[in-house]
């Protein structure tokens, strides 16, 4: 018989029953919906053929592409290359800028760091905004309307300060793509012109626009090998085995083609 002190214990306890303490709920994954195929998208995965591995030479792959149906905007065409790079080492990141032969249909807004005669030249150039100290300030108060910003070496001490706001949307001035320059009014005249910038992204990928879609066939080939061969030049000396591994094509919203890369790979 019990204590009468005793407090009686629970029914689980009493059972033998060992119990666990309440855990607040996970909440269940949902996977995200999967958005909808276009009729024109699937008459273009038609066009392409249901061999999404088949690969194509340039000139085939641009003429296939440029059967696509169109859509009510002049598309971009990128390539997109699997490098054999490992990108989350230091000496084996790849970034840069390439002027492609015929443009990439484009014009890029450009603004400048620069000070004296030289802002003034680079805003005969083209430049949209051109300042120091007054610049910097308009974009930390929130003003990105641009795409390219071109600093000259001695702004850097103004521009250096921008770095938590130009970083992130990777528009911050850089040596090694040419925006960080003495030569202020080339830059300035090559980036609008259509000049693209190119960085690999951690999956060892590099993404590149190289025309448009109104782009005659001829036209969009010669770009295209032309970035070919550069990127042959960007191989890093610890980069082992096959460089270019993979590579495709596609419009802004088209199926990929695949390409055969063949002598473009090594």
């Amino acid at each position: 018989m019990a204590a009468e002190n005793e407090p009686a214990p629970a029914p689980a306890e009493a059972a033998g029953v060992e119990t666990k303490s309440a855990e607040p709920s996970k909440p269940k994954f949902r996977r995200p919906k999967k958005r909808p195929i276009s009729k024109r998208f699937r008459s273009n995965l038609e066009i392409r053929g249901e061999d999404f591995e088949k690969t194509y030479s340039i000139e085939d792959g641009l003429t296939l592409l440029k059967k696509f149906k169109n859509v009510k905007f002049d598309e971009s065409v990128e390539v997109h290359l699997k490098l054999g790079i490992d990108a989350k080492k230091s000496d084996q990141q790849i970034r840069g800028t390439f002027s492609f032969p015929h443009g990439i249909g484009q014009e890029k807004r450009v603004v400048a760091f620069a000070e004296g005669a030289l802002a003034e030249q680079a805003k005969a150039a083209g430049a949209l905004e051109v300042g120091g100290a007054d610049l910097a300030k308009k974009i930390e108060d929130g003003w990105f309307d641009f795409d390219v910003v071109i600093a000259h070496p001695g702004m850097m001490r103004v521009v250096g300060k921008l770095g938590k706001v130009l970083g992130p949307k990777k528009l911050m001035p850089n040596p090694k793509e040419g925006s960080v320059t003495a030569d202020v009014v080339t830059a300035v005249k090559e980036f609008k012109g259509g000049k693209a910038k190119y960085r690999v992204d951690e999956g060892s990928n590099l993404h590149a626009i190289f025309g448009k879609k109104s782009f005659d066939v001829k036209r969009l080939k010669e770009n295209l090998e032309a970035f070919f061969e550069h990127v042959k030049t960007l191989r890093p000396p610890a980069a082992k085995g096959v460089f270019v591994q993979k590579a495709s094509i596609c419009s802004t919203m088209s199926p990929g083609i695949r390409l055969d890369v063949g002598h473009f790979a090594q």
